[in-house]
């Protein structure tokens, strides 16, 4: 099988699994206060100061999850409930992954008033309209790296806006933390208090931790109201028997993968142009979408004119080669992208895109094997004329 859709899921890495067995072997409660107990906790504890090192922030605001999913619905919420009295508008660019959409589609329901900000023909958001929209805002939202069509986000400059307006700022960094470079205290910059950058997510399965991993960073000024009541584990805001050797788990996979971040971003950007330089001379009528430059290195989302993105990916499937036609989240649903529809895009363009994301385990035969089947796979898909259809 050739595996093209690492921002699904990556492959689990080995140091992240011996960390799971090993941690797994030690018999404990973290919050027991007995000897067993205790070892377990350093262990918790040397696990959280790990991922505080690698992301920049104290271990202290390193609050462990079960995954992206939930950091970013703890965030949201947390931050919603936490807001101050008057403020009701949630700001809202368009393309955010369903996580976030659906969170605060929720969140409207109790009241919250939605201020969408348009990305641009690239996927990038707009900075006029995303500051314009903070005033007397509750809260803001924004993805670093956006998880179809690879577009990365000048965090820095959002946080900044979000600061500079009062306003506390939530970033989805699920798609980015291993992959391009994430520094939680440096973009916070000189945000002062509950405002700017407060809250961040990562999950572990993107960058090779196991499945049912995830944290969200939080800022030791931030106030958040937790979803979770129990035992008041990780500072209150994230109660449960804390998971060790999935956060051992996490921090071994995160410290392995942002190591080897600088070269790994040099060999999947060549391997990228190699696919999409493929791509364009095969099917001339190709259209890579998202931003042509900043954009994360092994993203190669393409627009193919007149073909089912989900016709495309079932004839690669059938050629052992695995891609996707947007978020995962969403799989096994044929709806047009919102992401591409953000993109200015009709709803034929959204039903006609292909997601392939390499990723370490991926070769320049893989890219190869791809190329020499998407030819046949795009005139069946194209003949068929299925992209007309809704």
């Amino acid at each position: 099988m050739i595996y093209l859709d690492h921002a699904a899921s990556a492959p689990l890495r080995a140091s992240a699994r011996d960390a799971w067995i090993g941690a797994s072997a030690q018999v404990g409660n973290a919050s027991s206060v007995h000897g067993s107990g205790q070892v377990a906790r350093r262990l918790l504890e040397e696990s959280r100061e790990r991922v505080a090192a690698v992301l920049g922030c104290e271990p202290i605001e390193v609050v462990f999850t079960s995954s992206g999913t939930e950091s970013v619905n703890l965030a949201l919420k947390g931050l919603w409930w936490a807001r101050g009295e008057g403020t009701q508008a949630i700001v809202l660019p368009d393309g955010e992954h369903h996580a976030t959409l659906d969170t605060v589609g929720w969140l409207a329901t109790q009241d919250a008033e939605v201020r969408s900000v348009p990305l641009d023909e690239f996927g990038r958001i707009t900075a006029a309209p995303f500051s314009d929209a903070l005033d007397g805002a509750a809260l803001a939202t924004a993805l670093v790296v956006n998880n179809e069509v690879g577009t990365v986000q000048d965090a820095p400059s959002l946080a900044r806006a979000a600061s500079d307006a009062g306003v506390p700022l939530h970033l989805d960094a699920v798609g980015a933390v291993g992959h391009v470079p994430v520094v939680f205290d440096r973009w916070r910059g000189e945000a002062r208090g509950s405002t700017g950058l407060v809250a961040l997510s990562l999950s572990g399965h993107k960058f090779g931790a196991p499945v049912g991993t995830g944290a969200l960073v939080v800022s030791r000024h931030a106030a958040l109201v937790p979803l979770l009541h129990g035992g008041g584990q990780q500072r209150g805001l994230r109660s449960g028997t804390p998971d060790v050797p999935g956060a051992a788990a996490l921090a071994a996979a995160l410290e392995e993968a942002v190591a080897e971040l600088t070269d790994e971003a040099s060999r999947l950007t060549a391997l990228a142009e190699r696919l999409i330089t493929g791509i364009r001379r095969a099917i001339p009528a190709a259209e890579l979408l998202g931003d042509p430059l900043e954009r994360i290195p092994g993203n190669v989302h393409v627009l193919f004119p007149g073909a089912a993105g989900e016709s495309l990916l079932f004839l690669l499937d059938q050629a052992g080669i695995s891609v996707s036609t947007g978020s995962a989240c969403q799989a096994g649903v044929a709806e047009p992208s919102h992401v591409v529809l953000a993109l200015g895009r009709d709803e034929r363009a959204a039903r006609s895109v292909l997601r392939m994301t390499l990723g370490r385990t991926s070769t320049a035969e893989d890219v190869d094997a791809v190329l020499a089947a998407l030819p046949e796979a795009y005139a069946r898909a194209s003949g068929a004329g299925a992209a007309r259809r809704s």
